[in-house]
């Protein structure tokens, strides 16, 4: 999952960004709101996580901006703020949760994924496709009953083609929401981040990663004539 981190607080963003890199998110970092504005515009983010007192447009302006567009990327707001008018003010605008600073990241971890969990896409936490199980919470995968490791990497990418199971992914829709802005996009990441994938999904194993030429990749338990053995 891809998420957009607007914080003029330069310490601050990299702490967020940091963690929740480890934990398998792909972080944007913007410091004022104007930029977030043009980066939501840009990028399909599964998250925003905003700061109300930001440089050249505050957090609540750049809220109500997103909704008035039509976005409906789930936002947590931050702020110093504790006031109840302050709460409101960032609600009424859009926002779909709110942290107050200082915030444990823990806390800010449980809700990100809650916000998640609400978008009809993102809501089952575990995911089956024939007999490959993800349990997303645990960031864990078995086939047969028989545990799968994966680097987090792995992990997500896995996760989101069977967020879209039986759907054709492209390259580019993969890149968009499993690596962040540092991506090359000139790499063959996609490519070997699949190969990966079915060297420990598949091997010795009916396919469920398949290839559509020209198209994409599709993640099923059902024959794909079209599918090829490598990436």
């Amino acid at each position: 999952m891809r998420l957009l981190v607007v914080e003029d607080d330069t310490r601050l963003a990299d702490l967020l960004a940091r963690s929740l890199r480890e934990s398998g998110y792909a972080v944007d970092v913007v410091g004022d709101g104007d930029t977030a504005v043009t980066q939501a515009a840009v990028n399909d983010y599964d998250g925003v996580i905003l700061d109300i007192q930001l440089p050249r447009r505050d957090g609540l302006s750049v809220c109500r901006e997103l909704r008035d567009r039509g976005n409906p990327v789930p936002i947590l707001m931050l702020t110093a703020r504790d006031a109840v008018h302050d709460r409101i003010a960032g609600l009424d605008a859009g926002a779909d949760d709110y942290l107050t600073k200082p915030f444990d990241l823990q806390e800010l971890h449980a809700r990100v994924r809650a916000l998640l969990r609400r978008m009809p896409a993102m809501a089952p936490s575990r995911l089956t496709i024939g007999d490959l199980v993800i349990d997303v919470a645990a960031q864990s995968v078995t086939r047969g009953g028989m545990p799968i490791l994966l680097t987090t990497k792995e992990f997500v990418m896995l996760e989101y083609l069977a967020r879209n199971a039986g759907r054709v992914v492209g390259r580019g829709e993969i890149v968009a929401h499993v690596w962040d802005d540092n991506h090359d996009p000139l790499t063959n990441a996609v490519e070997v981040y699949i190969n990966r994938l079915r060297k420990k999904i598949d091997a010795g194993r009916t396919p469920l990663i398949h290839t559509r030429r020209g198209a994409g990749y599709v993640l099923s338990d059902r024959v794909e004539p079209e599918s090829a053995s490598r990436a």
